[in-house]
């Protein structure tokens, strides 16, 4: 397997494909979608669920690999395109942060924002992946108020990954909007792949929600 090999990507918009999407175009690499409308619910039929039985996507194939849960899939296509430098190499410095911050994402941001959004109390402190959500957030602030980007001074994938969920979780109210989130958010987000795809996503999901309407 080669990275020249054309990653398919499973996808419906306005989903968490979106952001994989937008990862893939500032990677420059070659891709296909593999469209599956959600309003119809084809992510369960059995044809998807032999690629993720959660029936949840994103998720790819590059090659024989199939790669599925969204931070596994930014380090592996970050990692297989090594010419956009969007993810710092095994032995550089800054490797570690990357990892640490795309995962965190996943294991204490989200199940925490989940709570949140849900009104539940966090487990106990013993119990809980990620302790509390004003010690998430306050983690990910005093983290960009020291250095320009999650993973330190250089731009990577795990920052598209945290603009578009920082800028989708403070428009919703879930995240508290503050001036370096804010200049955060526009710093990352006023990139060219962001609204490109943002912009197709919407005429995707339109054309979804006419043609589930029809067959309803």
């Amino acid at each position: 397997m080669t990275a020249a090999e054309r990653v398919t990507l499973y996808y419906s918009p306005r989903t968490r494909a979106t952001g994989v999407r937008v990862l893939l175009e500032e990677l420059g690499a070659p891709y296909d979608l593999h469209i599956l409308n959600m309003a119809k619910g084809e992510q369960r039929e059995p044809g998807y669920l032999a690629i993720n039985p959660l029936g949840k996507v994103p998720a790819i194939r590059h090659g024989g690999a199939f790669v599925m849960e969204q931070s596994a899939i930014y380090i592996y296509l970050a990692d297989a395109f090594p010419g956009a430098r969007l993810a710092p190499a095994i032995g550089e410095p800054d490797r570690g942060a990357f990892l640490r911050w795309i995962v965190f994402y996943s294991s204490c941001f989200e199940p925490a924002l989940i709570d949140k959004s849900m009104g539940r109390e966090p487990p106990p402190a013993s119990r809980s992946a990620y302790g509390d959500f004003e010690a998430v957030i306050n983690a990910i602030q005093s983290n960009l108020t020291t250095q320009a980007f999650m993973a330190g001074d250089r731009f990577t994938a795990a920052d598209l990954l945290w603009g578009g969920a920082l800028n989708l979780m403070t428009r919703f109210g879930l995240v508290p909007k503050t001036p370096v989130f804010d200049a955060y958010i526009e710093k990352i987000t006023s990139r060219p792949s962001f609204a490109k795809v943002a912009e197709e996503d919407e005429i995707m999901a339109a054309a979804h929600e006419e043609e589930a309407a029809g067959s309803a």
